[in-house]
């Protein structure tokens, strides 16, 4: 038997009730076959009606991957879109997660440098209105130490793609009020076009693979952006 620690975010943590749970599962139980396990055990899990994306010790596994004993195993909903860290790779600046505001202005300096003759900035604010909606504020949840690992690995995407100097991604967690920045990015290149290219590529792909959700708190409700469909429910092997 394997004992796994098993961790749960956002739309599902709510559902469920629990962000963390320790199980155990036989040899060879897949992970796929472990979400099925937690969906007869928490039967608010069978209306999930989205893709859920697998991860093993913070990077993302297929459906048929065995966990081994002690490994943190966690069920990622579809991403809405702290700590420092610096990494060796010489145009990685700092990627952080906090619940202090942003200041890009920060960043821009991070990423400034002699040989830099652009620096692109993105900031992603909160908004008063959304689908017809008034918005209150904003909330993001953040599997921390995987979001770190998947920001460090697209900007180490960024640099091979574009000569850029530099690359700094910062984004919050907790509430977010109208107006106040969620998620900035500041890349510095000899030139601006591969400024701006990285720069987009960079949110773009941020909003696809790292693991952060976004609450939305509106007059009269709440609703988590990106994990609500009108497909059927169904189970992806991949995120």
């Amino acid at each position: 038997m394997n004992r796994l620690t098993l961790k749960l975010f956002a739309t599902l943590r709510e559902r469920a009730r629990t962000s963390e749970l320790t199980r155990e599962f036989p040899d060879g139980t897949t992970i796929a076959q472990i979400w099925t396990h937690l969906v007869r055990e928490f039967p608010e899990l069978g209306g999930h009606r989205d893709s859920v994306g697998f991860a093993v010790n913070q990077e993302y596994v297929e459906g048929d991957y065995q966990p081994r004993q002690g490994d943190e195993v966690a069920f990622i909903p579809p991403v809405s879109g702290g700590a420092d860290a610096t990494v060796e790779s010489k145009w990685i600046g700092k990627m952080t997660i906090g619940r202090d505001p942003i200041d890009v202005s920060v960043l821009e300096r991070e990423v400034g440098a002699p040989n830099a003759g652009a620096i692109v900035t993105f900031a992603g604010t909160t908004r008063s209105d959304n689908a017809g909606r008034i918005v209150l504020r904003l909330e993001y949840e953040a599997y921390e130490s995987m979001a770190l690992a998947e920001m460090r690995k697209l900007a180490r995407e960024a640099g091979q793609r574009w000569k850029i100097v530099r690359i700094a991604i910062a984004h919050r967690v907790g509430v977010v009020e109208i107006g106040e920045t969620s998620v900035a990015i500041a890349v510095s290149a000899a030139h601006r076009g591969e400024a701006f290219e990285a720069c987009r590529f960079a949110i773009d792909r941020l909003k696809e693979i790292v693991p952060i959700w976004k609450k939305e708190h509106f007059e009269g409700g709440e609703i988590w952006i990106g994990c609500q469909t009108s497909h059927p429910p169904h189970i992806d092997s991949h995120h």
